[in-house]
């Protein structure tokens, strides 16, 4: 289903821009899943930061929070995965020591 504006199809509500936000959503997951962020952090990340990281897995940072939602939802799925099967070797993120450079941990009071 597409919607028809008066400048013609708008591809935004298409099927093939559909497909492309979960293409992409798939690729920032697999990036970020590899870093050991989880689903909260990163959509608690400030925009400037989920952008860097967009960049930094070598694609153009989504223009919605609609893609975001979605590579979330995918790490949860991911998660659950990885938690019912522990002893396979994609259940544990291969670069986890990076998640520091992209979630900062709570600094503690003195």
């Amino acid at each position: 289903m597409y919607l028809v504006t008066a400048g013609g199809f708008d591809f935004a509500h298409s099927e093939q821009a559909a497909k492309s936000r979960h293409d992409k959503a798939t690729a920032l997951a697999r990036y970020i899943w590899e870093r050991g962020i989880d689903s909260g952090e990163l959509l608690a990340l400030p925009d400037a930061t989920r952008r860097k990281l967009a960049r930094a897995a070598d694609l153009s940072p989504p223009s919605t929070m609609e893609t975001w939602t979605i590579a979330a939802e995918l790490l949860d799925q991911k998660s659950a995965w990885a938690q019912d099967n522990a002893a396979h070797p994609s259940a544990t993120p291969a670069h986890a020591d990076e998640k520091i450079m992209w979630v900062k941990p709570p600094i503690a009071p003195w």
